[in-house]
């Protein structure tokens, strides 16, 4: 049933319809018609940021909590753009979000209107600007859609002046669900099921779209069933538990032993991930003509896109597992069961093995002032609520944060997942949005802090009672780390001068439990790692937002 309304009364009626409660945005004038209608719909809940990034990261994690698309509202071009770092992060990694922000008149295109669609075009999967009222529904309603369905990623839609305050009779209808789990090829699956029983020294590499489709279970039988090794690609969700025996860890290029270990197999499993995605570049072809590539992903055109695959299989990553499996159990004899109980013994052996090595290293300068990152893991893993949820945006930190906070189903660790690097503080936020009845803890790198450092004053003016740690270390340590690799591994330099990279290092130190102070949240500078814990607990009991300031050392 149609009715007559304006295009920004329209706006409002189809983001009810599509269930939406929460808007993460930063307004501008052009954005007031918007602004003005909310005041009259309290169940809209507007959550204020004073930078861009920060409401894309809130609705960015938001999205990822709650599976499905996030609303976030910008300002015109130049909000737009301060938006788009993280909303080409949204694209890479899947997020669905619909991002809109408001124009000029479209009579002004002799004048300042910038074409805001084209603008966000190559970071989004879909981009329009509208400039008729009744042209709203039907546009929100596809993106949404959009949004939605796979390959998920973040839509933008811009509504011109004219379309905002124009009347015209509208039809308010949502989206639908979109059922879109692919089957795999059964021809497919056979070869792979042939690969995996005749391999001698296999892997199973895991990644964020196994998460994102409830394969977890499915990916542990998998690994049990074959005895095979399991690594993490690198990414932002649980895909596998952390503390099960044969998980060793995050498999990255950047690292020579995992560049190596690549060499000594002879079969690869990726599933629900970019294989061999990196930063840096090694080679057109990672895998030795000895080592054949299974690769399972949902995602058409990912699937040999920057590796080549023996065996490619376009999957939902659930159904693509049980498959194979499926494929598996019949053929596997009991002297092959024997085979792959006596490779997963050794597995586990070297997981073990593996995580008391790192142990006994950092036990090594454990009492070191300032104190280690080893150490300050260490310490606020033991302190945190065991229903705790962990924001990683621990930066160069991640291993040994990974060591040490451990993640058994999606959502117990969630990593701010992107090349960009400011996403923290608002991812923190958007988590604790979506998940007010668990504790969430945000492991902060000072450097990512200090981009959206602003996001503070948010927590505190909605009262987001989530903690902010800071890895205070003084540098961007990031880029010392990856210096490091490039002098190393790719100049081949025997010597490296990473560590003493120019412009990455702080000289005039962040206060950054001062700064928390100003905008209203509870802020402690820690430098004694015995404080931590008691920190961690007074933060807990005010049930309001905190910023733990923690000074660590950077030394590589």
């Amino acid at each position: 049933m149609s009715e007559k309304m304006t295009g920004k009364q329209a706006l409002i009626e189809m983001l009810k319809a599509e269930g939406i409660t929460h808007i993460f945005g930063n307004p501008g004038t052009s954005e007031a018609p918007i602004i003005d209608l909310l005041g009259d719909h309290p169940e809209l809940r507007y959550f204020l940021t004073l930078q861009e990034s920060v409401a894309m990261g809130m609705g960015e994690a938001y999205a990822r909590s709650t599976e499905k698309a996030s609303f976030v509202s910008l300002h015109v071009d130049s909000g737009l753009a301060n938006g788009i770092a993280l909303m080409l992060d949204a694209l890479n990694t899947g997020t669905p979000m619909v991002i809109t922000s408001a124009n000029y008149d479209a009579r002004k295109m002799n004048e300042t209107k910038t074409d805001l669609a084209e603008l966000v075009r190559p970071v989004t999967k879909w981009a329009v600007e509208i400039n008729l009222p009744d042209q709203i529904p039907s546009v929100m309603r596809r993106a949404f859609n959009e949004a939605n369905s796979h390959p998920k990623g973040p839509v933008y839609v811009g509504f011109t002046a004219n379309a905002l305050e124009g009347e015209a009779e509208m039809n308010i209808v949502p989206s639908s669900k979109i059922h879109d789990a692919y089957r795999p090829d059964a021809a497919g699956i056979k070869e792979a099921a042939a690969l995996l029983l005749a391999a001698k020294n296999s892997m199973l590499i895991v990644g964020d779209r196994v998460s994102e489709d409830h394969a977890n279970d499915q990916a542990v039988e998998l690994a049990e069933l074959m005895g095979l090794p399991v690594y993490l690609s690198r990414g932002a969700e649980v895909s596998f538990p952390t503390t099960h025996p044969q998980f060793l860890g995050t498999h990255t290029l950047r690292v020579k032993r995992s560049r190596e270990m690549l060499e000594e197999m002879d079969l690869v499993v990726a599933v629900g991930m970019d294989a061999m995605d990196e930063l840096f570049y090694w080679g057109d072809v990672i895998l030795g003509p000895n080592t054949k590539l299974v690769h399972i992903d949902p995602i058409p055109g990912r699937v040999g896109r920057s590796e080549p695959t023996d065996v490619g299989i376009i999957s939902n990553c659930r159904l693509g597992i049980e498959e194979l499996i499926r494929a598996l159990k019949p053929q596997i004899t009991p002297e092959l069961a024997q085979q792959f109980a006596g490779r997963k013994a050794d597995v586990e052996s070297e997981a073990k093995a593996n995580r008391k090595a790192i142990d006994d290293t950092a036990a090594l300068k454990w009492d070191n002032k300032p104190m280690t990152p080893a150490r300050m893991m260490f310490e606020l893993a033991n302190a945190i609520p065991d229903n705790a949820i962990v924001v990683d945006d621990s930066i160069s930190n991640r291993g040994t944060m990974r060591h040490y906070f451990q993640g058994q189903k999606r959502g117990d660790l969630r990593a701010f997942r992107g090349q960009s690097i400011g996403g923290g503080i608002g991812t923190t936020m958007g988590t604790q949005v979506a998940n007010p009845d668990r504790p969430v803890f945000g492991i902060i790198g000072d450097g990512s802090a200090m981009m959206t450092i602003q996001g503070l004053w948010t927590a505190a003016n909605d009262n987001i009672p989530c903690i902010f740690v800071i890895c205070n270390n003084g540098m961007y340590r990031i880029l010392k780390v990856n210096f490091d690799v490039y002098q190393r591994d790719i100049l081949q330099q025997k010597e490296s001068a990473g560590a003493n990279l120019p412009y990455s290092d702080f000289p005039t130190p962040f206060d950054v439990s001062g700064i928390a102070t100003s905008m209203g949240v509870h802020g402690e500078r820690i430098t004694d790692p015995n404080e931590i814990a008691p920190a961690v607990q007074r933060a807990l009991a005010s049930g309001k937002p905190a910023v733990l300031d923690i000074v660590i050392d950077g030394s590589l």
